[in-house]
């Protein structure tokens, strides 16, 4: 049996038109389902496949979704990071059951133009970005024109970008807030304000604080590629003195790390430090002691990402969402 080679050959072989062999082949209801089975049969049977990169090129789309990483803070960190993957997997799952493939990439941004070339190179129907680093000012200026966009990172009311996070300032209010509540007189954040997120964190910790006639927060610029916290943590206890302490990390990578340097100290947690998280990865179920944190649903985050830019490659506008933080107790605070 010969092998059919393109859709001219099927068509001539099926007795109709090339166009009506293109609607069988993409299931289009524009032609009877008798005609339909009957074309797709008789491709199956000679091992006709069509040419999806040449469809796609006619009908101007890639069914094809890219998710960027912007790394303008923090060069140095990588895909591996538990957030990443966490998000990654989630955002797979839900692109895959609308049908798009993912195209994803890493960017450490040399200029201001790095966000438009992705854009307008044609690879991709639409674009997720995780995280606005120190890029939103290159991200509002392409959202501009460039409407099938959605970023996940915080959301600031002068933004033009549409964005899915969490309400950071808040959930920095309730860490801080346990903290105080369980007596602590000290409190430290450890992270780099650079980004819009953890920047929000910071001030929700700083509110906390206020309302409770504590002053400033003692800040670590900890940063997520840093794999010793030790010096910054002896050097915060110290100052400290007897007080009882309490560290609110930007992420739970952070925290995640600063147990780690506490144990080498000889230090524990909740006991001599209590130790706050920021994300909900479920690893932090598994540390020993587990890690008290604050919660983002990712899980709702990646369905509201995914739904939104498939609206807005649809022509729909849409507006920014901020999901609610949640307060997750266990061992560590």
């Amino acid at each position: 049996m010969s092998r059919i080679r393109n859709i001219k050959e099927l068509a001539d072989l099926a007795g109709v038109s090339t166009g009506t062999v293109s609607r069988a082949l993409a299931g289009s209801t524009l032609i009877s389902q008798k005609t339909r089975e009957r074309i797709q049969a008789l491709a199956k049977e000679h091992g006709f496949r069509p040419n999806l990169l040449a469809r796609n090129l006619r009908i101007q789309r890639t069914n094809t979704i890219g998710v960027l990483i912007p790394l303008g803070h923090e060069t140095a960190q990588h895909l591996t990071d538990p957030f990443f993957i966490t998000m990654l997997g989630l955002l797979a799952d839900k692109l895959t059951e609308r049908g798009y493939d993912l195209l994803l990439s890493r960017v450490i941004p040399t200029d201001s133009a790095w966000l438009d070339r992705i854009a307008t190179s044609g690879r991709v129907d639409g674009l997720i970005v995780i995280g606005q680093s120190d890029q939103a000012a290159t991200i509002d200026a392409v959202a501009k024109d460039y409407r099938p966009l959605v970023v996940w990172g915080g959301y600031d009311a002068d933004q033009v970008h549409c964005s899915v996070g969490s309400d950071n300032r808040k959930g920095g209010d309730l860490a801080a807030s346990h903290l105080i509540a369980q007596g602590c007189r000290k409190i430290a954040f450890f992270g780099d304000p650079k980004t819009r997120e953890i920047e929000q964190r910071l001030q929700g910790v700083r509110d906390a604080l206020a309302r409770a006639g504590m002053g400033e927060p003692h800040i670590e610029p900890a940063h997520l590629t840093d794999d010793e916290f030790g010096p910054e943590i002896a050097g915060f206890l110290g100052q400290a003195a007897d007080e009882p302490i309490g560290i609110v990390a930007a992420s739970d990578v952070i925290a995640l790390k600063t147990l780690r340097a506490m144990a080498v100290m000889g230090l524990s947690a909740p006991n001599d430090v209590r130790v706050m998280g920021y994300d909900g990865l479920t690893i932090g179920e598994h540390t020993v002691p587990q890690l008290s944190t604050i919660c983002q649903d990712l899980v709702r985050g990646a369905e509201h990402l995914v739904d939104m830019l498939v609206r807005r490659i649809a022509g729909e506008d849409t507006q920014s969402v901020v999901m609610e933080p949640e307060l997750v107790l266990r061992a560590s605070a």
